[in-house]
């Protein structure tokens, strides 16, 4: 993208919230990703200290998580292989727009995260908007790990008692919300009450290693499958055009990297966009593989009976799927604490933001605030999931949140950006470039409201 002779942060009022709690609060970076200070002469000078080859797999490991366990309900939903894969692919076309666009905005803004990045560009009402959508969604997905801890622990369970699947459980210490409260009480709440999560920076490794051997175990499931298994129907189209969307809010929660995207993009020695449009053109290329070949191979080997979470599908007593178990139990657990401090730092920055305090002024009163609404996000969460049993009622609520960070956000910004430029006469390429944004916010805005209706009126009402 050509960058224009104006400058988007023409209006300081718009943005001078940012040197204050905004910026120290520093939503949403990446606990792996290191970045330097933010200054007008940091941009492009190699200060970062993230190779490309380094921001691919950062990338990757921002796209892929436990959202994989939905693929193969999705690809059943949108009517098969040829309409999952298609539908993929569609829509990796603009998720790399998307993150081209907010780099090149990132650029011209000089902010260094994706809430910023929104605020300086597009304004007050537009970057409340986003923060709120941020703390949902951070919200949404912490419900999502502990429902994945919950269904992953009845099949462990279920092996290690020895008992009948069909003939349940009557062991009162394998209640489902039991399991899931001892297991949340014990690991979850601690790790998420510190005040900064640097511990947490060489999880993402363990997480990717996870990732990539549950899509390892339920490929070779398909190949080599087992006797008992029996697929069920395989569609091969879609029952209605409209079935199609309801595979999106997976596709758009699995592919949603696009908040942690912008401080690693700054994490870069060289943040050009030029360089990190192929960074992410590598990372998607990469996640796409990882995403379709758990989608394919998970609903061909159990047709349009696939449960919403694939895992839930296989035996209880298959050891390699029940060492898949554990590793998404280790991943989630892992992944839980940084979601939370996402959204507490969201709160947080609200808060210090509309009270008008300083960070300096409240300092004392941050650590009673900070437990308050750690144990607060934590019991809401745990209680919600001990009563939503099911994983594919929630993405389907906060896909729809992805599909903001995808497409609408990304495309308001795109638009304002190009608005901002000062230029005598509008060139082709300019209107196509605002043109091409107000069709990213209107797909965006279909999507999230197509999904959300989706969810309030069928899946929540079920």
């Amino acid at each position: 993208m050509a960058q224009g002779t104006g400058s988007i942060n023409s209006d300081y009022k718009d943005w001078e919230w940012s040197a204050d709690a905004g910026e120290r609060a520093r939503l949403l970076q990446s606990p792996s990703v290191e970045t330097v200070p933010k200054s007008g002469e940091s941009q492009g000078n190699g200060l970062g200290a993230t190779s490309a080859l380094g921001a691919v797999f950062i990338v990757v490991n921002a796209a892929l998580g436990a959202g994989l366990l939905n693929f193969p309900a999705a690809f059943s939903m949108a009517g098969g292989v040829a309409a999952g894969i298609a539908l993929q692919m569609c829509m990796l076309i603009f998720i790399i727009g998307g993150l081209v666009i907010l780099a090149y905005c990132s650029q011209a803004s000089n902010e260094r995260t994706y809430q910023e990045v929104v605020w300086a560009v597009c304004g007050k009402v537009p970057g409340v908007l986003c923060e709120v959508a941020i703390a949902v969604y951070t919200f949404g997905t912490c419900i999502a790990f502990l429902i994945i801890i919950g269904d992953q622990e009845d099949k462990i369970i279920a092996a290690l008692v020895t008992e009948p699947e069909e003939a349940g459980s009557s062991h009162w210490y394998t209640d489902r919300r039991l399991t899931i409260s001892i297991t949340a009480f014990l690991f979850i709440l601690p790790l998420s009450i510190p005040k900064e999560i640097g511990f947490q920076k060489y999880a993402s490794s363990l997480s990717v290693i996870g990732t990539w051997y549950v899509t390892a175990v339920i490929i070779i499931k398909y190949i080599w499958p087992d006797k008992e298994l029996v697929p069920g129907d395989i569609p091969t189209s879609p029952s209605t055009w409209m079935a199609v969307f309801n595979a999106m809010p997976t596709i758009c929660f699995g592919f949603q990297c696009h908040v942690s995207s912008v401080p690693v993009f700054n994490s870069m020695k060289q943040p050009e966009v030029k360089t990190w449009g192929a960074v992410v053109t590598a990372a998607m290329v990469i996640a796409l593989f990882v995403y379709t070949g758990t989608g394919v191979c998970g609903f061909l080997t159990f047709g349009a009976g696939v449960d919403q979470d694939v895992l839930l599908s296989y035996p209880s007593n298959d050891i390699p799927v029940a060492l898949a178990r554990a590793f998404i139990i280790l991943c989630v657990l892992t992944s839980y604490p940084i979601l939370h401090f996402c959204g507490r730092a969201v709160l947080e920055g609200l808060w210090l933001r509309y009270t008008g305090v300083t960070v300096e002024e409240d300092v004392v009163r941050e650590r009673r605030r900070r437990m308050l609404q750690t144990i607060s996000w934590f019991l809401l969460t745990l209680l919600l999931a001990l009563f939503i049993p099911d994983i594919g009622k929630v993405i389907s609520v906060i896909g729809g949140l992805a599909a903001c960070f995808i497409f609408v956000f990304p495309g308001l910004c795109l638009i304002q950006a190009k608005l901002s430029e000062i230029q005598e006469t509008r060139a082709i390429s300019w209107w196509a470039q605002v043109s091409y944004g107000v069709f990213m916010v209107t797909l965006g805005a279909f999507i999230f409201g197509q999904t959300t209706a989706n969810a309030i009126f069928v899946d929540l009402t079920a």
